[in-house]
């Protein structure tokens, strides 16, 4: 059994899809990042980031694992599954998944900053971060205009870069003019796995339960 600390962003997001692509049991604690219980130190002694997500593997010995890229590619290995073995398909996964982690996630992070959250319009970093953030939707959209998937078969490099690019309208940018792009964010939404891992957790509005620490709900 896997217990995943998450909430419900992206990132969260990137490991509950993998869990439910390869078919995992897992428990799910759900993390209220307003209250700041992921900087409490029984968290910190799994993150020391003090962020979500992390994992701890009880069939491992209770190995922690923290940053989401990170226990995709445990998940993936400790499965045989989403991530090719041999040296030159798994280097191909892990270049795509290195492209969302160094730049669509954080200039989408920052869209969403300025774009969202900030105490004033400050528009020269709107524009910088959305402008950038398309700009890296269209080397998906050329990558994926000669590939079904980015690296080969389906892989947690879809996975990751999807959980980001499929909320491109809170970072304020659009997908028109990318259609590979859009065929393939329709095409991972229509897989049961990943339409189940973006549920988990339930945002605080819908959830049953109520998301503080030590609580949690069991996955399969």
């Amino acid at each position: 059994m896997i217990d995943l600390y998450t909430a419900p962003t992206p990132n969260g997001h990137k490991v509950s899809c993998t869990l439910e692509e390869l078919g995992l049991p897992y428990t799910v604690h759900a993390l209220d990042l307003s209250k700041g219980v992921q900087k409490e130190p029984w968290f910190l002694a799994i993150n020391p980031n003090g962020r979500i997500p992390a994992i701890v593997d009880r069939e491992a010995g209770d190995f922690a694992v923290f940053e989401s890229g990170a226990i995709m590619v445990y998940l993936a290995e400790r499965t045989g599954r989403l991530m090719p073995t041999d040296p030159k398909g798994r280097s191909l996964v892990m270049q795509w998944l290195m492209f969302q982690m160094g730049g669509i996630g954080p200039m989408m992070g920052q869209a969403n900053v300025f774009f969202r959250y900030w105490h004033e319009t400050y528009q020269p970093a709107i524009d910088r971060y959305q402008k950038e953030s398309h700009r890296l939707f269209t080397v998906l959209d050329g990558r994926l205009a000669e590939h079904e998937w980015l690296a080969g078969d389906f892989s947690i490099a879809d996975i990751a870069n999807w959980c980001w690019v499929r909320t491109h309208r809170w970072s304020g940018v659009e997908l028109e003019g990318l259609p590979h792009l859009t065929r393939w964010v329709d095409a991972i939404a229509a897989r049961p796995a990943c339409a189940k891992g973006i549920t988990v957790p339930p945002r605080p509005e819908k959830a049953e339960q109520v998301v503080k620490a030590g609580q949690s709900m069991v996955v399969r």
